[in-house]
């Protein structure tokens, strides 16, 4: 579970005046985008802000050209950023500086591997800002600024690129941090989440296996492969209703690394378990179709609860759904010690960057201390409801260490009755592709080699495509 990204305040918007461009135009797509990039400049999260725009715009069907350029943005937005203040010598509105951002987003590829023709973009991006009569003064300034860049792209992209910050496309607290952590892999680290994800679907254990459902995309001519125990990643990701059994609960969206939680869990039939903080579900989903287990699925936001129970609906599966505090369980703990817990606990989601890049822009370095607290709250909480010989499983999507290796060696030291168990501790977005043949597995499914001292002995490295993720088990003597 991710904690929700910056507390800043929202910036007010101002009232854009009617845009007058076919909804499957680029120019179309550039303004919308650019919209987008200042409600995350302003402090919402990308999705929130694409959804707000596409509603408000009323043309769903731009959903997926505005939605692909938004996201490049934000994967390049200090480099666009940067651009920007190199060849504006004074500031333009926000939002023509965010369309110029967008164009530059999508000028910044060579033309062999660019989403459009550069004469296409510098086109719909002057467009753009002809259409909106309160910006339409600016519409020479955007046509020259981009022929500019283009005709100096290779110098200019060159020189943006000493300074750190433009060259990876973080904040500079972000850089610092990844290097003091993992400093012999943090420049293939800050890379990959520079990357989009893959599309990787869970089968459902009590529908098919692996091979059984990688048949079946065979058959629909959908090239796939396997990626771990019930993981299969699609070589061209598609929308979900074009998935061969999705709607039937037969697969789900679930990243291969995020897989492992319901693996390590290690569930049997009659337990009685607890997914902390669980919403939007996929790990409650992937618990239950393990064994039939009595299952709580707990989370503070009623309106991520409901996801849950939508998401259980496909799946055809039952939990209890509770809405409280995984650190105040007298809101809604019954006294029934648990088996097993699964803490996925708010974190920064910093190993989840690659598909959701605005996180790295919201989040503050003071985000991290405050979350280090908040987990240690959540799990001192929980540790005492966990039945003797029951195991916690902590897991966080982030690659810091704060919240991983540190904060399991806190736990330990704090609990005498906590016996720390094999798992893969440290999991890291760099794992490269392979085919399906070389994919294997240890026989308990702990698929994916970590680091740490708690990493698995005897764990099968899988070159598989995951984000990354820390896990760490605790046996109560």
């Amino acid at each position: 579970m991710t904690d929700q990204p910056s507390r800043r305040r929202h910036a007010a918007h101002t009232r854009l005046s009617a845009l007058r461009l076919a909804p499957d135009s680029l120019a179309f797509a550039l303004d919308c985008a650019a919209q987008a990039v200042g409600a995350v400049r302003a402090g919402a999260a990308l999705p929130a802000a694409l959804q707000t725009v596409i509603a408000s715009a009323k043309h769903s069907e731009a959903r997926g050209a505005v939605q692909d350029i938004a996201y490049r943005a934000m994967r390049r937005l200090a480099l666009a950023d940067a651009l920007l203040h190199r060849l504006v010598k004074k500031a333009p509105p926000p939002h023509v500086g965010n369309v110029l951002v967008c164009a530059f987003t999508l000028l910044a590829d060579d033309e062999a591997h660019a989403a459009y023709a550069p004469f296409t973009v510098v086109d719909q991006a002057v467009g753009a800002i002809a259409a909106r009569r309160e910006f339409a003064f600016a519409k020479g300034l955007v046509n020259a600024v981009l022929r500019n860049f283009l005709r100096e792209r290779d110098t200019l992209i060159d020189e943006m690129r000493q300074n750190e910050v433009a060259r990876w496309n973080y904040p500079q607290w972000w850089i610092d941090a990844v290097k003091r952590g993992q400093p012999d892999a943090w420049e293939q680290i800050l890379d990959a989440g520079n990357a989009q994800g893959p599309l990787t679907l869970r089968v459902n254990a009590r529908h098919a296996s692996t091979d059984e459902y990688l048949a079946r995309l065979k058959d629909a001519h959908i090239e796939a492969d396997a990626a771990g125990l019930h993981a299969v990643r699609l070589c061209t990701p598609m929308p979900v209703e074009r998935i061969p059994g999705f709607d039937e609960g037969v697969v789900s969206v679930q990243d291969s690394g995020a897989q492992l939680a319901a693996q390590l869990l290690d569930v049997r039939d009659g337990m009685r378990v607890l997914d902390a903080c669980a919403a939007p579900g996929g790990k409650t989903g992937h618990i239950l179709e393990l064994a039939n287990v009595d299952l709580i699925a707990l989370e503070s936001d009623p309106e991520r609860a409901t996801r849950i129970g939508q998401n259980l609906t496909r799946l055809k599966l039952d939990a209890q759904i509770r809405t409280g505090d995984a650190g105040e369980p007298a809101q809604w703990f019954d006294g029934a010690p648990f088996d097993r817990i699964l803490a996925d606990v708010p974190c920064s989601a910093s190993g989840i960057v690659r598909r959701h890049p605005d996180i790295r822009w919201l989040r503050r370095a003071s985000d991290i201390d405050a979350l280090v607290q908040e987990q240690r709250r959540i799990l001192s909480a929980l540790w005492p409801l966990v039945a003797k010989g029951g195991e916690l499983l902590y897991v966080t999507c982030s690659i810091f260490p704060e919240e991983g290796e540190s904060q399991a060696r806190w736990f330990g030291a704090a609990h005498e009755d906590a016996v720390r168990l094999d798992a893969p501790g440290q999991l890291l977005p760099i794992a490269a592709r392979a085919s399906a043949g070389a994919v294997q597995g240890s026989p308990d499914g702990t698929n994916l080699e970590g680091s740490g001292p708690d990493a698995a002995q005897g764990a099968v490295r899988v070159f598989a495509d995951h984000d990354g993720f820390f896990y760490a088990r605790f046996q109560k003597r």
